[in-house]
């Protein structure tokens, strides 16, 4: 080989030397947070590059009956998943857990229940722990307090699912929250505004907050999740970047439609900082 060659080859191996670990750094860096809606209150975060299935409620349109004490007659869910089978099948086997604040139909069905490999890591409050297991889930963690999983720390929060003797009748419920050393995210859960909730943001300051905001109710009493003006008293002591109003037009007692809630936020000028995002979409959050 002349020298000229054999110090050229030199050079070309020293270069892609050089080049070979930025590449496989921007290969393997952190993507930042993704949030997708699904259908009501069922989410598929991915954090941390893990993926967690929240709530799902997975059974097609109008499988279930009304309600308990509604009387409009309108079967659950009222919608259809965007997604069809096969996607659903991608999803369930890509999750790495699945996190479920409370076992109400609407955010744990029969139809998640069947489909739901046994021994997928299913994490929920304790409260849950012999639901879960008398369904024949083998792969258990109770959330009492703080809890980790792959790099997330999940701390357990708590909420009013209702007022007075109805919001007893729905307990317990929580809220949890997520983080990953760089972001944080508070899922409220099924809860109406109350001092646990205003407690759980002052104390963990989340950049991003996820709403159960359809203004759900029965046909006696007050909402048993947030409304319009729970929703803004979030936004009034939240400093949050972000917050993500879903659990709306899916189930017959939600009447708190989305239009009505977006002239709400945009009379109020907090539109920009809170979404409402349709069933399907995807939404990346970052620091």
């Amino acid at each position: 080989m002349k020298r000229q060659d054999f110090i050229k080859k030199i050079s070309l191996m020293a270069a892609f030397t050089a080049i070979s670990p930025l590449y496989s750094s921007s290969q393997e860096k952190k993507k930042n947070m993704t949030i997708r809606l699904l259908r009501n209150a069922t989410l598929l975060i991915e954090i941390n590059n893990k993926k967690l299935l929240i709530d799902p409620l997975l059974a097609p349109k109008s499988t279930y009956d009304p309600i308990i004490w509604t009387s409009n007659g309108i079967r659950n869910p009222t919608v259809d998943l965007p997604i069809g089978e096969k996607e659903l099948e991608k999803i369930i086997s890509s999750s790495d857990a699945v996190l479920v604040t409370h076992t109400h139909n609407d955010h744990w069905d029969i139809s998640a229940q069947q489909l739901i490999p046994k021994d997928k890591l299913i994490m929920g409050q304790p409260e849950d722990e012999a639901k879960f297991k008398k369904q024949g889930f083998t792969n258990i963690k109770s959330v009492q307090d703080t809890t980790s999983f792959e790099g997330i720390s999940i701390t357990r929060t708590k909420g009013h699912h209702g007022k007075g003797e109805i919001g007893e009748k729905m307990a317990p419920v929580s809220g949890f929250i997520i983080k990953d050393g760089k972001l944080t995210l508070y899922i409220a859960g099924d809860t109406i505004w109350c001092k646990e909730v205003a407690e759980a943001i002052q104390l963990h300051q989340p950049e991003f907050i996820v709403l159960n905001a359809g203004g759900a109710k029965f046909d006696m009493g007050d909402p048993i999740i947030m409304d319009k003006p729970d929703v803004l008293e979030v936004c009034r002591i939240s400093k949050a970047k972000k917050i993500i109003c879903v659990h709306m037009e899916a189930l017959n007692h939600c009447y708190l439609k989305r239009d009505d809630l977006k002239q709400a936020l945009k009379e109020a000028g907090e539109y920009g900082r809170c979404i409402i995002p349709a069933d399907g979409e995807e939404i990346e959050l970052a620091s």
